[in-house]
């Protein structure tokens, strides 16, 4: 058995941590810093770490407590007072990169294969993505999260996952993909949301129940049983619904919010986050990237890519702010928080690949985008 992975877990902590510190004096998020440090450590520049299973599952299961924690810090009723403006932003959000992406892509993609157009279209659908978990942690080390823009931003960047990918099951399946069935998909979607209802039902009356009937001073039962419920949640959605695990793990913590211990279970749950989970999720992003040669034609595909993948988020998502009455730089705040693409492209951009839809020439351009 090799204990290789220790040494790359003290790695990506003391770099994470160093990156994060000279981000903050830039007065930049410390995410960026642990973004950075996963390039600069991984194959795209010093080689030194390496992107493996265990580095894999453990950052996935970062990204779950991330997104659980930041469900368990969201009023409910403020996210239902935002689930109108959310929703339209997300629209917006979705509609405006789709085209621009297309646009774009038509101009520089010179392939004669008869799905030229899908994959044209493929690239506006890794436009769509929206990095919920990059967002949120970034607006939670503002201390912004808990404000309207905040709460506007977390229920677009989750309507935008689910609209995503209604997006990409539409394109995959005219592509040729035969597992693709765009009514099983929604049906799907529709009973996830279902059974979170069912069960967020069950476990507040059940937990009110006990805390009012059960006296006890072992108060450490209530987080392992929040964090059971989020794995099972995340599981569930992933493996039986097609929906992404992170909002199984967001609709976890939620449901533990409705009930009188949401903030011990939070404060419970901070250490595991900062201490190890969330600088390896952020890092093992950079860890993924592996810049390939191009030419003077793609290294302008490149930089247009990033323009118009700022751009149309920027502007789509501050339009749909805008239509729902919100303030010019409320409207300007939304837009910009919805940039990030994050995992959500890369996994969205490697499902393309796989499919033929994504040409191999352009998955280059798109690793340069999300970074």
């Amino acid at each position: 058995m090799s204990y290789h992975y220790l040494i790359d877990i003290a790695l990506i902590l003391l770099t994470t941590k160093v990156f994060g510190m000279i981000t903050k004096r830039l007065q930049m998020p410390q995410v960026v810093g642990a973004l950075i440090a996963g390039l600069v450590m991984g194959p795209a520049m010093l080689n030194i770490i390496h992107s493996t299973e265990f580095l894999s599952q453990v950052s996935e299961l970062g990204v779950i407590v991330m997104m659980f924690t930041a469900g368990l810090g969201t009023s409910l009723n403020d996210l239902k007072q935002t689930g109108k403006a959310g929703f339209l932003v997300a629209l917006c959000g979705v509609i405006v990169p789709l085209i621009g992406g297309t646009i774009l892509s038509l101009f520089f993609n010179t392939s004669t294969d008869p799905n030229a157009f899908m994959q044209n279209v493929f690239i506006g659908v890794v436009l769509t993505a929206t990095s919920v978990s990059i967002t949120v942690e970034a607006l939670k080390e503002m201390g912004k999260l808990n404000t309207v823009v905040g709460n506007t931003i977390l229920a677009a960047a989750l309507i935008d996952d689910v609209l995503g990918l209604i997006a990409l099951t539409i394109v995959t399946s005219i592509g040729g993909s035969a597992d693709a069935n765009l009514l099983v998909v929604l049906l799907k979607i529709v009973a996830f949301f279902v059974l979170v209802v069912v069960v967020g039902i069950v476990v507040k009356k059940a937990m009110d129940w006990y805390i009012a009937n059960v006296h006890s001073t072992d108060l450490q039962r209530y987080p392992i049983f929040a964090f059971i419920l989020c794995l099972i949640l995340s599981f569930c959605a992933e493996e039986f619904f097609g929906v992404a695990d992170i909002t199984g793990a967001f609709a976890a913590g939620l449901i533990i919010s409705t009930t009188s211990k949401a903030k011990y279970i939070e404060l419970k749950f901070a250490p595991l986050s900062y201490l190890l989970l969330t600088p390896i999720f952020f890092a093992s992003i950079g860890l993924k990237v592996e810049l390939p040669e191009m030419n003077a034609t793609i290294v302008i595909f490149s930089i247009l890519l990033v323009v118009v993948a700022a751009l149309t988020k920027w502007i789509g998502c501050g339009l749909g702010a805008k239509l729902c009455g919100l303030k010019g730089h409320q409207c300007e705040q939304i837009g910009v928080g919805m940039v990030c693409r994050g995992e959500v492209a890369l996994i969205v951009a490697d499902k393309g690949a796989a499919l033929g839809l994504m040409p191999e020439v352009f998955f280059g351009p798109v690793i340069i985008m999300v970074v």
